[in-house]
This record gives structure tokens, C-alpha cells and sequence, in this order.
């Protein structure tokens, strides 16, 4: 009998410590940004140096996937590309030759015309250098339209090679793990010689220096919650142990998380809670999980 007194002695103090507690407006826990990296190409994993609590910056490279083959495709495109190259047509060099002959039947036109006016050549002789000129002026032009026509044609093979080389590039490039964000390691999901496939998750990372109390408020305490309004976040570390830190709001749910029935009591409003998220810059001291309140 006296241990059940007791114990319901206790139980009451305990009851009365807690309404004692200090009051908050809401209370959540940390999260943060997570982002699971996948493989974006197929091939063997060469190695992963992305271990669980490893921190990176943004853009460090943690790993590497087979680029043997990609980088031999590369070769041979690179190949192919400087063998078009050296067939592009030289179209100076190539219409010197007629350009010449009709710089010299042009002379020889504006002698023979010379002549015709001294009357020491006949009008058929005039005739004939124009005749003449005018055909080595037509193969003039269909030598420049075929070399253009050529040039043209290597330069569209160029520019599809070049694409290809670029398309490799890409692929060579996503070869190479880097981390999306600067962060912290959560997980990891494979190991070096393990099958890379397009899709596989590699591993988890997260940015634990800029972390969100997700926390709930009533449909009463919305409207006194703004976006942008700087609020104070207690981080609780158990044994009555809380660290202060400043917070900012940053999101507010447009909807109810727990809705309840359909008619509503008085009683059942003050149930619809709505999620918000505050920002709040991590010292190191909070972990992913931890519970949190806050005062706005």
C-alpha cells in the first residue's frame, strides 16, 4: 500500500515539474537537406572515397567509374575529325590555274581587239578570245560552286563528329563523382568493383551546417507566423540541456497536416496544425533528429 502511495506521489510530482517546463510556441526536429547521389553511367566503379561522416565542399570529386571505353571512342572520333579536316579543299590554290588562263586570254583578247583597231586582225580572231573567255569563266564557276558544295559538306561531317566528341566529353565528365553540395556523408550504398549501373544510388550527403527546425503551429498561432519573421530555436539535448540559436521562417504548409472530420468543433480546430520550416545555422552541436522548440 505504501508503495503505490509513493509511487502515486511521484507520478504527480513529475506531472507537476512538467507544467512547470518552460512554454514554447512549437516544437520539432532538425532536418536538413539530403540528396542521394546516383550513378549517371554504366561501368565499374574504380573506387568511392565517400564515407559515412566524411564532410565535402561543393564539386570535390569522391569517385569514379570505369572510362576506358569512352575515352577510346573519344580517340577514334578525334581521328575521324582530323580526317575530314584533310579533305576540306584548298579553293584558292584549286582555281589558281583556271584564274590564270583567263588572266591570259584576257590579254591575249586585249591585244587581238588592239590589232582588230589597227586593222591587223580580222573581228572572227576578237570572237573567238571571247568565246574562249567566257568558257574558262563558266568552269571558273562551277569549280568554285563544286568546292563550295564540297566544303560545305566536310564542314556539316565536322560538326556532327564534333557533337559526338561532345556528347563523350559529357559522359566522360559524368564518370567523375563529385558532391552536389558541400555537406556531410548520411550513408553510403556501394563499394569500389561493385557494377555501377545508370540509376544506382551511391551514396547519401547532406548540408548540416544550414539545417530547418520543421516544426507545427496551430491554426490560431498562423497568424501571428510570417515568412521572413526571426524567431529563437532551443535545441534540446536532454538532462533540462538546451542551446539557443536565431532563426529565421522560411516555409509555411498552405495545408493542414492532420485533418480532422469533416465538421468541426470548436475543440477539433485547435487540432489542424501546419508545418513550418525555420533556418537556423548549425554549430557543429546539432545532429539530424534532434528535437527542437521554438518561440516566435
Amino acid at each position: 500500500m505504501k508503495t503505490k502511495y509513493g509511487l502515486l506521489l511521484f507520478t504527480v510530482y513529475c506531472l507537476t515539474a512538467c507544467g512547470e517546463k518552460d512554454n514554447f510556441d512549437a516544437t520539432g526536429t532538425f532536418e536538413a537537406t539530403e540528396i542521394v547521389v546516383s550513378s549517371e553511367t554504366a561501368g565499374k566503379l574504380f573506387y568511392l572515397n565517400a564515407e559515412e561522416g566524411m564532410h565535402f565542399t561543393q564539386g570535390t570529386e569522391v569517385g569514379l567509374v570505369d572510362t576506358v571505353q569512352l575515352y577510346l571512342k573519344k580517340r577514334q572520333l578525334e581521328a575521324q575529325m582530323k580526317s575530314v579536316e584533310n579533305q576540306r579543299p584548298d579553293i584558292h590554290r584549286q582555281i589558281a590555274a583556271t584564274k590564270e588562263q583567263i588572266a591570259t586570254a584576257q590579254r591575249e583578247r586585249n591585244r587581238v581587239e588592239n590589232l582588230l583597231k589597227a586593222q591587223a586582225a580580222n573581228r572572227k580572231q576578237l570572237d573567238d578570245w571571247d568565246a574562249q573567255l567566257a568558257v574558262l569563266n563558266r568552269q571558273l564557276e562551277a569549280q568554285v560552286s563544286s568546292l563550295g558544295n564540297t566544303t560545305a559538306s566536310l564542314t556539316e561531317q565536322s560538326s556532327s563528329v564534333a557533337i559526338q566528341v561532345a556528347q563523350i566529353e559529357d559522359q566522360l565528365k559524368k564518370c567523375h563523382i563529385t558532391a552536389p553540395i558541400s555537406g556531410t556523408v548520411l550513408a553510403k550504398y556501394a563499394e569500389p568493383g561493385e557494377l555501377a549501373t545508370l540509376g544506382k544510388p551511391l551514396f547519401k550527403i547532406a548540408d548540416t551546417e544550414h539545417i530547418f527546425l520543421r516544426a507545427y503551429v496551430t491554426s490560431r498561432q498562423l497568424a501571428s507566423v510570417k515568412l521572413g519573421s526571426e524567431v529563437t530555436v532551443f535545441a534540446d539535448f536532454g538532462d533540462a540541456q538546451r542551446n539557443t540559436y536565431p532563426g529565421k521562417v522560411t516555409w509555411i504548409s498552405e495545408e493542414a497536416e492532420f485533418t480532422p472530420k469533416t465538421i468541426l468543433t470548436d475543440d477539433e480546430r485547435a487540432n489542424q496544425v501546419y508545418a513550418v520550416k525555420i533556418a537556423v545555422h548549425n554549430d557543429g552541436r546539432i545532429k539530424l533528429g534532434m528535437y527542437g522548440e521554438v518561440k516566435f
